[in-house]
C-alpha cells in the first residue's frame, strides 16, 4: 500500500512538473516568439537567415579592412600564446593561453558534434567547404572585437578586470564623439545575461543530462542538475582565475580527446581522405543533388560556422579583455586562432568522419545524394544530429559512444564556466561591481543549471539562443564605428615589432 502511495505521489509530482513546463512553454512562446522569429528570419526569397548574413558580411569587411590579418600574423600569434612576449608585471588576470582556453571553452561544444552533423545532412559534404571559409573569415571578427576588449577595459585596484562590448561601445563611442553608446551597451548586456542563462547554461545542462540518461538509462534530470551546479559553483566562486585554471586543462584535454579519436578513424581510412575532400569541393560548387544545390550547401556551411565559433557575437571579447598585457592588439592576434581551432579544425574533423564512414547515402547510378521526404539526406544509420556523429564514430570504433559521452559532458561543463563569466560581467555592468552583485548572479546561474537539466523548456532555450545572436547585432554596429581605432593599434604595434621595440621575455 505504501509503495502504491509512493508511486502515485511520484506520478502526481511528475505530472505537475510537466504541467508547469507546458505552462512556461506557452507563456514564453506567446510573449517572445516574435523576437525569436525575427532574429532567425530568412532573407526574403532565400533560406539564408539575415543574422548569419550580418555576421558573414562583417567578417568579410574586417578581413579586407585589415588586409587579411588572419593570414599575416600566424607565427606571432603562436609566439604570444606560448608566452614569449608575456610580461608578468602587466595588468590583467590571466595569461594569453588561459584567455584563449576560456574563450574556446565557450565556443567548442555541442555545435561541433551535433551542429556539423545537421549541416552535412541538409547541405551535403559541400557545406564543409563553406563552413571552413566562414571560419577563416570569422578570424578577422574575433581579432577586431578582442583588441577593443583590452583597449577599453576597466582595471581595478584589486587586480581584477572588466571588459567586453558593453565597455568598448560606451567608452569608445564617447572617445570618438559618437552618440548612443550607453543605450547600445546596456542592450548588449541585457542580451548577454539572457544568453548566458539559457544557451550558455540551461541548454548545456539539458544536453548533458540527455547524454547521460542515454548511456545509463532514464533518471530524474534534477540529479544531473544538482551535481553539475555544485561543480560549476565550486569553480566560478573563485572568479576568472579559477575558471581559467580549469579551462586551460579541460579545453586541451577535450580537444585532444575528440580530435585524436577523429584522427584514428581518418588514419584507419587514409585511402579515402582524398576522396572525402573531393566530395567536399565537388559538393561546394555543384550541390551534388541536395535541396537548394550550391546555395543550400553555402547556407548550411555559413550558418554552422556562425553558430559554432560566435565570431562577431562579442562574447569572447569579455574573456580576452582580462589578459595580462599592455598591448591590446596582442590579444587580437591570439583570439583569431579561436575560429580556426573551433571551425576549421574541429568542425571539419567531424564532417570528414561522417563522410568517410559512409553515413551520407548516395545513388550508385547517379552519384547524387538520396533525399528523404523532409528534403534531408538519408543517413546510413537513420540518425541525425549528435546521434549521427555517434553512429559515424561508432561504426569504426564501437566504444566511441562512451568517448562521446565524456566529450559532451566536458563540452557542456566548459561552456557553462565561460558563459557564467560572460553573464557575470554583463550583470555587473548593469548593476555595479561588488561581491554582493557577483554572488547574486553566481547563485542564480547555478539555480538555472538545475532548471535546465530537469525541464524541457523549448521556447525558453530558443529565446536565449536568439538573445545570443542579438548580441551580434549590437556588437557589430560597435565594431564598424571603432575599427579605425583597431587599425591605428595594429599599425603602431607592427611598426614597433619590426623595429625591435617590442621585446621578447623568453
Amino acid at each position: 500500500m505504501a509503495a502504491f502511495a509512493a508511486c502515485s505521489a511520484f506520478a502526481a509530482t511528475t505530472a505537475q512538473a510537466q504541467s508547469i513546463d507546458d505552462t512556461v512553454n506557452q507563456i514564453f512562446l506567446a510573449s517572445t516568439g516574435w523576437f525569436v522569429n525575427f532574429i532567425f528570419a530568412p532573407i526574403p526569397g532565400t533560406g539564408f537567415s539575415w543574422i548569419v548574413a550580418w555576421l558573414v558580411i562583417a567578417a568579410s569587411v574586417f578581413t579586407l579592412y585589415f588586409g587579411f590579418i588572419q593570414f599575416r600574423v600566424w607565427r606571432h600569434s603562436i609566439q604570444l600564446v606560448s608566452g614569449k612576449y608575456s610580461d608578468p608585471n602587466d595588468a590583467g588576470e590571466v595569461s594569453h593561453f588561459q584567455a584563449l582556453a576560456t574563450a574556446l571553452s565557450g565556443t567548442v561544444g555541442l555545435g561541433n558534434i551535433a551542429g556539423v552533423a545537421v549541416a552535412v545532412t541538409i547541405g551535403g559534404a559541400g557545406a564543409t567547404f563553406w563552413m571552413i571559409l566562414a571560419g577563416l573569415l570569422g578570424m578577422a571578427s574575433k581579432f577586431t572585437e578582442c583588441t577593443l576588449g583590452v583597449k577599453y577595459r576597466n582595471e581595478y585596484a584589486d587586480g581584477t578586470v572588466s571588459g567586453g562590448p558593453m565597455y568598448y561601445i560606451t567608452k569608445g563611442f564617447a572617445e570618438r564623439g559618437i552618440p548612443g553608446g550607453k543605450p547600445l551597451a546596456v542592450l548588449f548586456a541585457i542580451f548577454c545575461v539572457l544568453g548566458s542563462l539559457g544557451g550558455g547554461n540551461m541548454f548545456q545542462a539539458n544536453q548533458a543530462h540527455q547524454q547521460l540518461s542515454g548511456v545509463f538509462g532514464a533518471y530524474p534530470g534534477w540529479i544531473t542538475g544538482v551535481i553539475f551546479a555544485a561543480i560549476v559553483f565550486a569553480v566560478i566562486i573563485g572568479g576568472l582565475k579559477s575558471i581559467a585554471r580549469v579551462t586551460e586543462r579541460v579545453v586541451p584535454f577535450m580537444g585532444v580527446l575528440y580530435v585524436g579519436t577523429a584522427l584514428i578513424i581518418l588514419l584507419m581510412n587514409y585511402d579515402m581522405i582524398g576522396w572525402a575532400f573531393g566530395q567536399i569541393f565537388n559538393g561546394a560548387f555543384t550541390g551534388n543533388g541536395i535541396a537548394g544545390g550550391v546555395i543550400g550547401a553555402l547556407i548550411q556551411g555559413f550558418r554552422r560556422a556562425a553558430f559554432s565559433n560566435e565570431a562577431g557575437v562579442g562574447s569572447a571579447a569579455i574573456a580576452h579583455s582580462a589578459v595580462r598585457t599592455k598591448e591590446p592588439i596582442t590579444e587580437g592576434f591570439v583570439s583569431l586562432l579561436e575560429p580556426f581551432i573551433d571551425t576549421v579544425v574541429i568542425c571539419t574533423m567531424t564532417a570528414l568522419v561522417i563522410i568517410i564512414t559512409g553515413q551520407l547515402t548516395t545513388d550508385p547510378a547517379t552519384g547524387l545524394y538520396i533525399l528523404g521526404e523532409n528534403g534531408q539526406i538519408v543517413t546510413a544509420s537513420g540518425a541525425t544530429g549528435v546521434g549521427l556523429t555517434s553512429a559515424a564514430f561508432g561504426s569504426a570504433l564501437p566504444w566511441f559512444p562512451y568517448v562521446l559521452m565524456v566529450a559532451v559532458l566536458l563540452f557542456a561543463f566548459s561552456t557553462m564556466l565561460s558563459w557564467s563569466y560572460y553573464g557575470l560581467k554583463a550583470w555587473t555592468y548593469l548593476f555595479g561591481e561588488g561581491k554582493k552583485q557577483e554572488m547574486t548572479f553566481k547563485v542564480m546561474f547555478c539555480i538555472f543549471v538545475v532548471i535546465g537539466a530537469a525541464a524541457s523548456l523549448g521556447p525558453v532555450i530558443d529565446f536565449s539562443d536568439a538573445a545570443i545572436f542579438a548580441m551580434a547585432v549590437v556588437n557589430i554596429i560597435g565594431l564598424y564605428f571603432l575599427m579605425p581605432v583597431v587599425k591605428r593599434e595594429l599599425e603602431s604595434y607592427l611598426a614597433r615589432l619590426q623595429s625591435g621595440a617590442i621585446k621578447r621575455f623568453k
